[in-house]
């Protein structure tokens, strides 16, 4: 009995030591550059969000906001000081020190005049970042935030070093249970356990991130295991494929991917033409014909899953007749408008689905398919374009609205006002009151052609467990990601 018991022991062991510890995720997309403060690409934060950097708070899966560098927070009766009191005893990947003055460095660089920080907006209202000892922080604003540890958790506000800020772009250097290995262009990232990683340590010891835009390719290195795991999964008329594969799981959830046709608001400068082209657009086609069924139908810059959310679809409901209507009223014949198509797949399918009907109430397109560094020059950043689709994965994000300088371009004086009104209420019922009002401007505006929410379509090996089921921010979390078998 006792040499069976020993043995039984053995084999258990044996199995625990053989269990893997390396995972191979694959993106669509190969981020820019690996700094998640110096540029707007969801990918980057899918590489490096929570596994390389972090920050004072962080999102968990269910889109709670946690504590992560702080340990929690106090906030002064006026809303106006935020004392925010830090992890002890936390190196960052070169071996040098994290402490108050890293967190004064990294929120004073992000809200500088010369940031170049994709949402600065997030610390407009900063008005000083103290050090008050190495473990506590003091954070003053102009006026109160009452989300600002929400404001805090996204990537863009992630803790980074003076020592090695200039060079978190190739060699990224953060706080995080991953360290970065290597950068093969074109092919993958390689991140490695954090031995010295302040908190629990992570289940995997490698973590290699494989790019691939094709998704028959996409498809194929599931199959083959060339790939453990697709979180976002580019090819959703496959799906059913791997739902009746027991090697494999199905994840369907939802993410904050507001997908847009977004319009240049200086080419397209008149109402009458934005509201023809988005009552052009029938949703529920593009959703069947580039999604395969999966996504919500929008009307405006919002999830649906937001307990603020108002459904404006009927403002924009598909009437071909409506937009020839408005066309003809706005003088606009012969129109021919660019509509500049970034690689992901809703985009590209999107894309010919839209210019078809477009098409049809005379509107020409040109259609031009873009490279994702190609799409962030000329769209995003050179605003050289009419049309294009892109799902805006940020978290309610809508105060991007209030930006004339975005990307399409909408100047409008009072939603600039709603939003600077927001950013100062903390009253709940008063925050919700003012969402509402903005979800009804923007629509009211057309300033975009409002298609879908984004669902998040993943597959796995069914082996593994504790990937994220829905997206409350572009993250590929591995800190909870471990293998059952």
């Amino acid at each position: 009995m006792l040499i069976r018991s020993t043995a039984a022991l053995l084999l258990t062991a044996g199995t625990a030591l053989a269990q893997q510890t390396d995972i191979t995720i694959g993106m669509v997309l190969e981020p820019p550059n690996l700094d998640p403060t110096g540029g707007a690409a969801a990918a980057i934060d899918e590489v490096v969000y929570a596994n390389v950097f972090e920050g004072l708070t962080r999102f968990g899966p269910d889109g709670a906001i946690l504590p992560a560098l702080a340990t929690g927070w106090e906030v002064s009766e006026d809303g106006t000081v935020w004392t925010f009191t830090l992890q002890e005893g936390v190196t960052f990947h070169d071996g040098t020190a994290m402490d108050a003055e890293d967190v004064v460095f990294s929120l004073d660089r992000a809200r500088a005049e010369d940031s170049t920080n994709a949402q600065k907006a997030l610390f407009e209202q900063i008005e000083s970042v103290e050090a008050v000892d190495p473990a506590t922080v003091r954070i003053t604003l102009s006026a109160p935030v009452g989300n600002l540890p929400f404001n805090l958790a996204w990537g863009d506000a992630v803790i980074v070093a003076p020592e090695s800020a200039d060079t978190n772009a190739t060699d990224p250097v953060g706080t995080g249970p991953f360290t970065f290995a290597t950068w093969v262009q074109g092919d993958r990232v390689e991140l490695v356990r954090n031995p010295d990683y302040w908190g629990e340590a992570p289940a995997l010891e490698q973590a290699t991130f494989k790019f691939i835009a094709d998704p028959n390719a996409a498809f194929s290195a599931l199959m083959a295991g060339d790939v453990d795991a697709f979180p976002n999964f580019p090819a959703p008329e496959t799906l059913s494929a791997f739902e009746g594969d027991p090697r494999f799981e199905v994840i369907v959830g939802s993410t904050e991917g507001e997908t847009i046709l977004a319009m240049n608001n200086q080419t397209l400068s008149d109402p009458l033409v934005r509201e023809a082209i988005s009552h052009a657009i029938d949703r529920e086609a593009i959703i069947d014909g580039a999604m395969f069924g999966y996504g919500t139908p929008i009307g405006t810059h919002f999830a649906p899953h937001n307990p603020d959310y108002v459904d404006l679809t009927a403002k924009s409901a598909f009437d071909p007749e409506r937009a020839r209507d408005l066309l003809a009223e706005a003088g606009a014949t012969d129109l021919t408008l660019r509509l500049m198509l970034p690689p992901p797949s809703y985009a590209r399918r999107g894309g010919e689905i839209i210019a078809s009907q477009l098409r049809e109430v005379g509107i020409a397109t040109e259609i031009q398919n873009l490279e994702w560094a190609q799409w962030l020059e000329q769209v995003f950043r050179g605003k050289d374009f009419d049309l294009t689709i892109v799902s805006h994965t940020e978290p309610a994000d809508i105060n991007i609205y209030a930006r004339p300088d975005y990307y399409f371009q909408y100047d409008n004086p009072a939603f600039q006002a709603l939003m600077d009104e927001l950013a100062v209420t903390t009253n709940a019922e008063q925050r919700s009151a003012l969402l509402r009002q903005a979800q009804e401007t923007i629509a009211e505006d057309y300033v975009n052609a409002y298609l879908f929410q984004l669902a998040k379509t993943g597959v796995a090996n069914a082996a593994i467990e504790g990937l994220w089921e829905n997206s409350p921010t572009q993250a590929n979390d591995l800190t909870a990601v471990r293998w059952t078998e």
